[in-house]
């Protein structure tokens, strides 16, 4: 039995009707949608890596093979990239600044690891115990404290080269607002191709690297080290990147089934376990964590083709590029303005995504409780709070998220006690999905 039957006539999308993922059209078709895949992921997956200090081959390697590992574990039932997480930007910043490299990819494993063993237990149990766990208040605090604690970041590379930075700025608001569709998605990608140019006028650029990179090669592989001092304190710090994972997985399964097959729910846990295995494997040999893209969601949406066998073809692709020396050396030479102006808005819409979750999900704050769930969050990991112990550290993230998940429950708990739930911020609901998707959610800003 072939993996996939052919659509139609194989050529175009018949009206009214998508392409399954068990379906394809011919291959030429599907080689180039395939392509179209890579370009979606390419601008977000890239830039993480190079905001980190990652080897940016590396990333792109594990990138593709982590989504054929994703294809397989999902059993080519679920059309889907896995490309950069932005998650896991600030816990890797810091964990890199105060313990180095090794660290930080230990601490990618550990959340890898915490992640597929949370879909095996998805898998077995079901997912409303996520929705019970991680209601929309908490999962929008969570998503938003993430990107907002990252903002100082954004602040020192543009203070390195302020016209550059507000060059590439405005290249992606004009460029989000002034087109529609994919063009729009890839804003971010476009203005960090205008900044460069600019850098590159001034002479902010020094291309001698990348006339001396080999144009086939192996990418560096970095490794984790949990010997170091201090390493299980930074680890702690990656541990609600977990949270934020599960969000993205989950909404991104129901995105899909919504407009494919609800049957592809079934695949929930399977896509955890998928993802999980991918940013163990990434972090282990040097390469970022990983996530579904919203980014080609939308690329799907847009063609009406959810066809897994696009995906095949991407990951293949994106393994081509990482073989490719002067490609990562080629990214390297991005200038700290051009960073510091895509980061302002890359980060400022990670948070506004948070706040998304709460408005898609009608999030009631009039609730007292729902109130200080955002608040407290916000403004610790916004001011990053730090609590320490000796070489054990906790920052502004994982308190952040402690807070949002003991606020909210514990408020929930007091209030089911006093029987005043209605009146003093009892459980809401959820509507939809939980929390729709926050990557795609990212990229339709994009």
């Amino acid at each position: 039995m072939p993996l996939w039957t052919l659509h139609g006539n194989g050529r175009t999308v018949e009206p009214g009707k998508v392409v399954h993922p068990g379906e394809r059209l011919n291959w030429p078709a599907t080689v180039a949608i395939g392509a179209q895949h890579v370009v979606a992921m390419f601008g977000a997956t890239f830039l993480v890596p190079i905001l980190t200090g990652f080897p940016v081959s590396t990333t792109l390697l594990f990138s593709g093979l982590g989504t054929i590992l994703f294809l397989l574990i999902t059993r080519n039932k679920l059309p889907s990239y896995l490309g950069s997480s932005f998650a896991f930007i600030a816990p890797v910043t810091a964990a890199t600044a105060s313990q180095g490299m090794g660290t930080a990819l230990a601490g990618i494993v550990a959340v890898g690891i915490l992640l597929a063993i949370v879909g095996v237990v998805v898998q077995f149990a079901g997912v409303k115990w996520v929705d019970r766990f991680m209601p929309p208040v908490v999962a929008g605090a969570i998503v938003a404290l993430i990107g907002f604690n990252l903002a100082p970041a954004a602040w020192g590379n543009v203070q390195k080269q302020p016209l550059t930075a507000a060059i590439t700025l405005a290249a992606v608001i004009l460029f989000s607002v002034l087109f529609r569709g994919f063009l729009g998605r890839i804003s971010i990608f476009l203005g960090v191709v205008v900044g460069y140019v600019v850098a590159g006028i001034q002479g902010q650029i020094d291309w001698k690297a990348v006339g001396d990179a080999a144009w086939v090669g192996l990418p560096e592989f970095r490794f984790a080290d949990i010997t170091a001092p201090g390493t299980w304190g930074a680890i702690a710090m990656f541990l609600p990147v977990v949270l934020v994972l599960i969000a993205e997985n989950v909404g991104h399964v129901r995105a899909v089934a919504t407009m494919t097959d609800k049957s592809v729910n079934k695949q929930t846990g399977r896509a955890l376990i998928a993802d999980g295995v991918s940013t163990t494997i990434a972090g282990v040999f040097g390469g970022s964590g990983t996530t579904t893209y919203g980014e080609n969601i939308g690329v799907m949406a847009a063609t009406r083709v959810y066809s897994t066998a696009a995906y095949w073809v991407a990951g293949f692709v994106a393994i081509l590029l990482a073989l490719s020396p002067k490609v990562g050396t080629l990214f390297n030479t991005i200038p700290a303005g051009v960073l510091g102006g895509a980061t302002t808005a890359l980060y400022g819409l990670i948070g506004i995504i948070g706040i998304k979750i709460w408005v898609d999900n009608r999030v009631d704050f009039s609730r007292p409780v729902n109130q200080y769930t955002g608040a407290v969050a916000l403004v610790i990991a916004i001011a990053n709070f730090t609590m320490g112990w000796g070489e054990f550290q906790l920052t502004g993230i994982v308190l952040g998220a402690a807070a949002a998940l003991v606020i909210y429950h514990g408020g929930n708990a007091i209030a089911r006690a006093r029987q005043t739930g209605a009146d003093d911020g009892g459980p809401i609901p959820a509507v939809g999905p939980l929390g729709g998707d926050p990557e795609n959610s990212r990229s339709a800003a994009l």
